[in-house]
């Protein structure tokens, strides 16, 4: 009986993202098992350690980093696989703690945040899981269904809206997004929301015209709250490794990028890049996501994920 009870009980946020990290700790900590189980800790072996970690998308500069750490002289004495992993954690979390930044909704009634990134990055769903947090804090929520270009993402976001009680500007499909964002604005200011959530269609960054499009959003809001957007979030797919990075930079030169929420821990063996991506730019990580549950996407803090990486225990 009590252990069919605790097989129900709902995850902790932990052992979520533990199991979600799973292929990515597993990566790691493979290939540095496989080589201290074989010879003594020397100058091959650092380098082997080095191009595992950069294979596990972490970056070159924190990959190397990490190899000096290990080759410094109290650790040539065979150390053993989880104290290498001890010391992966260590300085990935030094490298985290800078950008693992709460997102704040203050400063403004309402908050607008406007949400954007790559086909399939995970957008709509991620607004809906925001929405629910938000809600729960006791905010008035409200959505903005600018995504028009896809009928499934309207419906979807209203969808979301029932759920968590809050209100949804939509229109049809291929409507004018930057006319939903000034709308929606203006809906927000007149119902007294804290915070509005503005979906925006995906788009490669790449494509000119579409983060021309994007660059338009943000002019019209502005002709409602001259501060609007008050943030601006960029969602990552972690499964595309490299490409993340060409999208940070891409996205912010267009939109004004104020931080990232990092999607699909769970669906890759490279999570590293989220190391890569906070060197690289120093950016805020408000949120990560390790699944499809509303509970699945938590504030980013940078030991857990740290330690997860290197599949040790909290």
């Amino acid at each position: 009986m009590n252990d069919s009870t605790d097989e129900q009980k709902p995850k902790s946020w932990w052992n979520r993202l533990s199991s979600g990290l799973k292929k990515s700790s597993a990566s790691i900590g493979g290939a540095i098992t496989g080589l201290v189980t074989k010879r003594r800790l020397d100058a091959a072996m650092l380098d082997e350690i080095e191009e595992a970690l950069i294979r596990a998308d972490l970056g070159i500069a924190t990959a190397a980093r990490i190899s000096d750490v290990i080759g410094q002289g109290r650790y040539t004495q065979n150390p053993d696989a989880d104290t290498l992993k001890g010391i992966i954690a260590d300085e990935v979390e030094k490298a985290l703690i800078p950008v693992a930044v709460p997102l704040k909704i203050d400063g403004a009634k309402p908050f607008v945040i406007l949400v954007a990134g790559v086909n399939g990055s995970g957008k709509t769903t991620t607004i809906g899981k925001l929405a629910s947090k938000f809600a729960q804090d006791g905010r008035k929520v409200m959505l903005a269904a600018g995504d028009t270009f896809r009928a499934a993402a309207i419906e979807q976001l209203k969808i979301w809206g029932d759920r968590v009680g809050a209100k949804v500007i939509a229109r049809e499909q291929g409507a004018d997004a930057a006319g939903i964002a000034f709308d929606a604005v203006t809906a927000a200011k007149a119902d007294g929301a804290d915070v509005l959530l503005i979906d925006t269609a995906g788009r490669l960054q790449n494509r000119t015209e579409l983060m021309t499009e994007l660059e338009k959003i943000i002019r019209v809001m502005k002709k409602v709250d001259v501060s609007a957007p008050h943030a601006v979030l960029l969602v990552l797919d972690a499964t595309v490794g490299q490409n993340a990075i060409s999208q940070v930079e891409a996205f912010s030169k267009t939109a004004g990028v104020t931080g990232l929420v990092m999607t699909k821990l769970d669906g890759t063996a490279r999570g590293g890049i989220l190391v890569a991506i906070a060197e690289k730019f120093e950016m805020p990580v408000h949120f990560i996501g390790v699944g499809e549950g509303v509970d699945d996407l938590q504030p980013f803090t940078a030991r857990d994920f740290a330690r997860a990486m290197a599949g040790l225990e909290k």
